[in-house]
């Protein structure tokens, strides 16, 4: 699996203890609909890819005591939705923990996706473009504050 970057225990992301995979690629929507870069992520387009076994990653995160979810960020996990659905089935053979995707997605443009994701349990995907004008909002469910007040998290499954 090719990735920009991997944490082993972030709590800046989701309420609980999480790993951190940073997904290799985007389209930049939020840089096109606003006409100027104001990409968050922007950095992680240049990074080295890291290219790692799904089966890595899971026994990293199952050795990891700390850590009871796995998060997918940015860039755009649903840009790379084949490495994002092998993943998901892969740990859903050994864990039930959250699985929280962060999408500049909104639900209506990836509603085949989240259907599919929908079968598999404790999936959480936080939904939305940044907008730099606009104010953060705090997501009860993630438990963090979301950049902008168009974003929101839900749980799928």
């Amino acid at each position: 699996m090719i990735l920009k970057g991997l944490i082993d225990e972030d709590f800046s992301n989701y309420k609980k203890a999480s790993m951190i995979l940073f997904f290799p690629y985007c389209s930049f929507k939020c840089d096109i609909e606003c006409g100027s870069q104001v990409c968050q992520n922007s950095a992680l387009a240049s990074a080295k890819d890291i290219n790692i076994s799904t089966d890595r990653i899971i026994e990293r995160y199952l050795n990891n005591n700390l850590t009871t979810a796995i998060v997918c960020s940015g860039l755009e996990p649903f840009d790379t939705y084949y490495s994002l659905m092998r993943l998901v089935c892969k740990i859903r053979e050994v864990s039930n923990d959250d699985i929280i995707i962060y999408t500049g997605y909104d639900v209506e443009e990836i509603l085949d996706e989240i259907n599919e994701l929908s079968k598999y349990p404790n999936i959480i995907v936080k939904f939305g473009r940044f907008s730099p004008d606009s104010i953060k909002r705090y997501d009860d469910l993630l438990g963090i504050w979301l950049a902008s007040d168009n974003q929101y998290a839900e749980r799928i499954s």
